[in-house]
């Protein structure tokens, strides 16, 4: 499989762990790790239901990767995500040694990657991930445009939902 395909077969693991965070009533943003061609690592947007401000999607494939792979440390491992990742999230990144990040939507609001600030390029660090952005970008935006749409409309209706950014 061509690198290129690799990216876009992970990115729609990636939606399918965003489609389980909209189920939960969560922002519907989902990761997973790669090792060797193998997901070793899954996650999804959960702060609300877990009450964990750090339950972001790449966080938490983050630890099912470092719990499976019995390691912290995340060596020759890409992390794909469908939304570009924030300050938090690039960190743990950095720290577990994660080679290479690949995301979907760009962020104008929380996004290092080159959006707000980009870490990824920030020489003073003394760590630093390949980056990629913009695989199935459109269909990783069209998500989450319908997700804040249809919560939008739900609160003019007077629905009470979770409280969310």
């Amino acid at each position: 499989m061509s690198s290129e395909a690799s990216d876009i077969h992970f990115m729609r693991e990636a939606l399918a762990q965003a489609q389980q965070a909209w189920r939960a009533g969560e922002v519907p943003v989902g990761a997973v790790v790669v090792k060797d061609g193998e997901i070793v690592g899954r996650g999804y947007n959960c702060p609300i239901l877990s009450r964990d401000p750090t339950a972001h999607a790449e966080v938490r494939a983050l630890r099912d990767a470092a719990t499976r792979l019995g390691n912290y440390r995340l060596v020759d491992c890409t992390l794909y995500v469908t939304l570009e990742p924030c300050l938090m999230c690039t960190g743990a990144m950095f720290h577990a040694r994660i080679k290479r990040v690949v995301y979907g939507a760009k962020d104008p609001k929380t996004g290092v990657a080159g959006s707000v600030l980009d870490l990824y390029a920030e020489p003073r660090l003394n760590y630093h991930a390949e980056i990629l952005g913009g695989v199935l970008a459109e269909e990783c935006g069209a998500l989450l445009s319908t997700f804040f749409a249809e919560r939008r409309q739900a609160q003019s209706k007077g629905q009470v939902l979770a409280d969310q950014d």
